[in-house]
Protein backbone atom coordinates (compact mmCIF):
# COMPACT_ATOMS: atom_id res chain seq x y z
CA UNK A 1 0.00 0.00 0.00
CA UNK A 2 1.58 3.65 -0.89
CA UNK A 3 3.14 4.99 2.12
CA UNK A 4 1.43 8.52 3.88
CA UNK A 5 3.15 9.64 6.72
CA UNK A 6 6.71 8.72 7.06
CA UNK A 7 8.91 10.39 10.16
CA UNK A 8 12.71 9.83 9.56
CA UNK A 9 15.13 10.91 12.39
CA UNK A 10 12.65 13.27 13.76
CA UNK A 11 13.27 15.34 17.10
CA UNK A 12 11.61 17.69 18.94
CA UNK A 13 13.07 19.98 22.18
CA UNK A 14 11.29 22.80 23.56
CA UNK A 15 13.79 25.75 24.59
CA UNK A 16 13.27 25.64 28.21
CA UNK A 17 16.18 25.62 30.81
CA UNK A 18 19.50 25.33 29.62
CA UNK A 19 19.42 22.10 27.94
CA UNK A 20 15.94 22.18 26.64
CA UNK A 21 13.30 19.30 26.92
CA UNK A 22 13.17 16.75 24.77
CA UNK A 23 9.73 15.83 23.91
CA UNK A 24 10.54 13.54 20.86
CA UNK A 25 13.88 11.56 20.40
CA UNK A 26 15.38 10.06 17.08
CA UNK A 27 11.12 9.02 15.69
CA UNK A 28 11.50 6.65 12.63
CA UNK A 29 8.40 5.12 11.62
CA UNK A 30 6.08 4.93 8.40
CA UNK A 31 2.32 4.79 7.62
CA UNK A 32 0.52 3.36 4.61
CA UNK A 33 -2.76 3.63 3.43
CA UNK A 34 -5.19 2.20 4.79
CA UNK A 35 -3.67 1.37 8.27
CA UNK A 36 -5.73 1.72 11.64
CA UNK A 37 -2.82 2.99 14.07
CA UNK A 38 -3.11 3.86 18.27
CA UNK A 39 -0.59 5.64 19.42
CA UNK A 40 -0.13 5.02 23.41
CA UNK A 41 1.95 6.35 26.17
CA UNK A 42 1.74 7.86 29.58
CA UNK A 43 1.20 11.24 30.45
CA UNK A 44 4.39 13.04 29.05
CA UNK A 45 5.79 10.42 26.93
CA UNK A 46 5.39 12.92 23.48
CA UNK A 47 1.66 11.44 22.58
CA UNK A 48 0.50 15.06 22.34
CA UNK A 49 4.16 16.34 20.32
CA UNK A 50 3.53 13.95 17.77
CA UNK A 51 -0.04 14.17 17.25
CA UNK A 52 0.50 18.37 17.08
CA UNK A 53 3.62 17.25 14.12
CA UNK A 54 1.82 14.75 12.71
CA UNK A 55 -1.73 17.39 12.32
CA UNK A 56 0.90 20.27 10.65
CA UNK A 57 0.29 22.06 14.12
CA UNK A 58 3.49 21.91 15.04
CA UNK A 59 7.11 21.61 13.26
CA UNK A 60 10.27 19.32 14.47
CA UNK A 61 13.36 20.71 15.42
CA UNK A 62 15.20 18.33 13.52
CA UNK A 63 14.23 15.47 10.81
CA UNK A 64 11.84 14.80 8.50
CA UNK A 65 7.71 14.48 8.40
CA UNK A 66 7.01 13.24 4.60
CA UNK A 67 3.05 13.35 4.44
CA UNK A 68 1.53 12.43 1.51
CA UNK A 69 5.03 12.53 -0.68
CA UNK A 70 5.31 16.30 0.74
CA UNK A 71 7.93 17.69 3.23
CA UNK A 72 5.70 19.25 6.10
CA UNK A 73 9.07 20.07 7.95
CA UNK A 74 10.60 22.74 5.58
CA UNK A 75 6.60 23.95 4.82
CA UNK A 76 5.97 27.91 5.86
CA UNK A 77 2.90 28.55 7.92
CA UNK A 78 0.61 29.14 4.85
CA UNK A 79 1.79 25.77 3.59
CA UNK A 80 1.08 24.28 6.49
CA UNK A 81 -2.00 25.59 6.75
CA UNK A 82 -2.96 24.58 3.46
CA UNK A 83 -2.06 21.22 4.29
CA UNK A 84 -4.18 21.16 7.54
CA UNK A 85 -7.28 22.44 5.43
CA UNK A 86 -6.73 19.82 2.73
CA UNK A 87 -5.37 16.43 3.54
CA UNK A 88 -5.56 16.45 7.25
CA UNK A 89 -9.37 15.64 8.91
CA UNK A 90 -8.83 15.98 12.82
CA UNK A 91 -11.43 14.80 15.44
CA UNK A 92 -11.06 16.32 18.84
CA UNK A 93 -12.27 14.89 22.33
CA UNK A 94 -13.99 18.00 22.73
CA UNK A 95 -15.84 18.01 19.56
CA UNK A 96 -15.08 21.91 18.73
CA UNK A 97 -18.20 22.33 16.82
CA UNK A 98 -19.75 25.80 16.20
CA UNK A 99 -22.85 26.16 18.91
CA UNK A 100 -24.62 28.81 16.26
CA UNK A 101 -24.23 26.84 13.26
CA UNK A 102 -26.68 23.98 12.75
CA UNK A 103 -25.41 20.03 12.33
CA UNK A 104 -25.01 20.18 8.62
CA UNK A 105 -23.12 23.78 8.58
CA UNK A 106 -21.05 22.67 11.32
CA UNK A 107 -20.19 19.90 8.17
CA UNK A 108 -19.55 22.47 5.92
CA UNK A 109 -16.80 24.41 7.83
CA UNK A 110 -14.01 22.96 5.95
CA UNK A 111 -15.75 23.45 2.38
CA UNK A 112 -16.26 27.03 3.49
CA UNK A 113 -13.26 27.98 4.31
CA UNK A 114 -12.12 26.32 1.06
CA UNK A 115 -14.23 28.51 -1.00
CA UNK A 116 -15.84 25.14 -2.47
CA UNK A 117 -19.55 27.02 -3.47
CA UNK A 118 -22.86 25.83 -1.51
CA UNK A 119 -24.56 23.76 -4.22
CA UNK A 120 -21.34 21.92 -3.75
CA UNK A 121 -20.98 21.88 -0.53
CA UNK A 122 -24.20 21.53 1.21
CA UNK A 123 -24.85 17.95 -0.64
CA UNK A 124 -21.88 16.60 0.64
CA UNK A 125 -22.39 17.64 3.80
CA UNK A 126 -25.82 16.05 3.61
CA UNK A 127 -24.23 13.00 2.47
CA UNK A 128 -21.99 13.19 5.20
CA UNK A 129 -24.47 13.73 7.73
CA UNK A 130 -26.19 10.45 6.50
CA UNK A 131 -23.50 8.36 6.43
CA UNK A 132 -22.76 9.12 10.34
CA UNK A 133 -26.25 8.00 10.76
CA UNK A 134 -27.37 11.89 11.37
CA UNK A 135 -29.41 12.27 8.39
CA UNK A 136 -32.37 13.40 10.64
CA UNK A 137 -31.17 15.80 12.38
CA UNK A 138 -29.48 18.55 9.75
CA UNK A 139 -31.17 21.75 11.25
CA UNK A 140 -30.20 20.99 15.04
CA UNK A 141 -27.51 23.21 16.82
CA UNK A 142 -24.88 21.41 18.85
CA UNK A 143 -26.76 22.01 21.89
CA UNK A 144 -29.31 20.03 20.49
CA UNK A 145 -27.46 16.95 20.14
CA UNK A 146 -25.99 14.55 22.56
CA UNK A 147 -22.00 13.87 23.21
CA UNK A 148 -22.15 11.29 21.19
CA UNK A 149 -24.30 12.55 18.50
CA UNK A 150 -21.68 15.66 18.28
CA UNK A 151 -19.04 13.76 18.15
CA UNK A 152 -20.69 12.17 14.69
CA UNK A 153 -20.64 15.37 13.22
CA UNK A 154 -17.43 16.17 14.58
CA UNK A 155 -16.06 12.95 12.38
CA UNK A 156 -18.37 13.70 9.45
CA UNK A 157 -16.76 17.31 9.37
CA UNK A 158 -13.35 15.40 9.49
CA UNK A 159 -13.98 13.60 6.30
CA UNK A 160 -15.80 16.66 4.72
CA UNK A 161 -12.17 17.71 2.65
CA UNK A 162 -11.75 13.72 1.85
CA UNK A 163 -8.36 13.97 3.71
CA UNK A 164 -5.55 12.24 3.63
CA UNK A 165 -5.14 11.05 7.18
CA UNK A 166 -7.91 10.89 9.82
CA UNK A 167 -6.09 12.35 12.94
CA UNK A 168 -8.39 11.62 16.29
CA UNK A 169 -6.92 13.13 19.69
CA UNK A 170 -8.73 11.26 22.37
CA UNK A 171 -12.20 10.88 20.17
CA UNK A 172 -14.03 9.30 23.17
CA UNK A 173 -12.61 10.82 26.18
CA UNK A 174 -16.08 12.87 27.02
CA UNK A 175 -18.01 9.78 26.63
CA UNK A 176 -19.81 7.40 28.16
CA UNK A 177 -18.77 3.91 27.56
CA UNK A 178 -22.02 2.86 25.60
CA UNK A 179 -21.65 6.09 23.70
CA UNK A 180 -17.62 5.20 23.37
CA UNK A 181 -17.89 1.86 21.64
CA UNK A 182 -20.62 3.29 19.35
CA UNK A 183 -18.20 6.02 18.06
CA UNK A 184 -15.28 3.51 17.67
CA UNK A 185 -17.71 1.20 15.59
CA UNK A 186 -17.91 4.26 13.33
CA UNK A 187 -14.17 4.79 13.06
CA UNK A 188 -14.28 0.38 12.52
CA UNK A 189 -16.65 1.16 9.62
CA UNK A 190 -14.84 4.07 8.18
CA UNK A 191 -11.39 2.24 8.28
CA UNK A 192 -12.93 -0.89 6.37
CA UNK A 193 -13.79 1.59 3.93
CA UNK A 194 -10.27 2.55 3.26
CA UNK A 195 -9.62 5.75 5.84
CA UNK A 196 -6.58 6.02 6.81
CA UNK A 197 -7.12 6.57 10.65
CA UNK A 198 -4.39 7.43 13.29
CA UNK A 199 -5.74 7.93 16.92
CA UNK A 200 -3.84 9.10 19.88
CA UNK A 201 -5.54 7.36 23.29
CA UNK A 202 -4.43 6.45 26.77
CA UNK A 203 -7.40 4.09 26.75
CA UNK A 204 -6.46 0.38 26.15
CA UNK A 205 -10.16 -0.38 25.09
CA UNK A 206 -10.32 2.30 22.27
CA UNK A 207 -6.27 1.21 20.76
CA UNK A 208 -7.26 -2.61 20.66
CA UNK A 209 -9.43 -1.48 17.90
CA UNK A 210 -6.88 -0.29 16.03
CA UNK A 211 -4.69 -3.30 13.86
CA UNK A 212 -1.63 -1.39 15.18
CA UNK A 213 -0.24 -0.08 18.42
CA UNK A 214 2.50 2.42 18.40
CA UNK A 215 3.49 3.15 22.22
CA UNK A 216 5.99 5.78 23.46
CA UNK A 217 7.87 6.46 26.55
CA UNK A 218 9.87 9.44 27.23
CA UNK A 219 9.68 10.66 23.95
CA UNK A 220 11.05 7.56 22.00
CA UNK A 221 9.01 4.80 20.85
CA UNK A 222 8.82 1.83 23.36
CA UNK A 223 7.14 -0.80 20.69
CA UNK A 224 5.66 -0.84 17.34
CA UNK A 225 3.59 -3.54 16.90
CA UNK A 226 0.06 -5.32 15.44
CA UNK A 227 -2.76 -6.15 17.96
CA UNK A 228 -2.26 -9.44 17.02
CA UNK A 229 1.08 -9.23 18.63
CA UNK A 230 3.27 -9.37 15.62
CA UNK A 231 6.05 -7.31 15.66
CA UNK A 232 6.43 -4.75 13.02
CA UNK A 233 8.99 -5.73 10.37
Amino acid sequence: MKELVRLDNLWKVYPIGVDGVIALADINMSIHQGEYVAIMGPSGSGKSTMLNILGCLDRPTSGQYWLGGENAAVMSDSELSEVRNLRIGFVFQSFNLIPQLSLVENIEVPLFYQGVPRHHRHPRSRKLAQMVGLGDRLSHKPTELSGGQRQRVAVARALANDPLILLADEPTGNLDSRTSAEIMVLFDQLNRRGRTIILVTHEEDVAAHAHRVIRLRDGRIASDEFTDGRALA
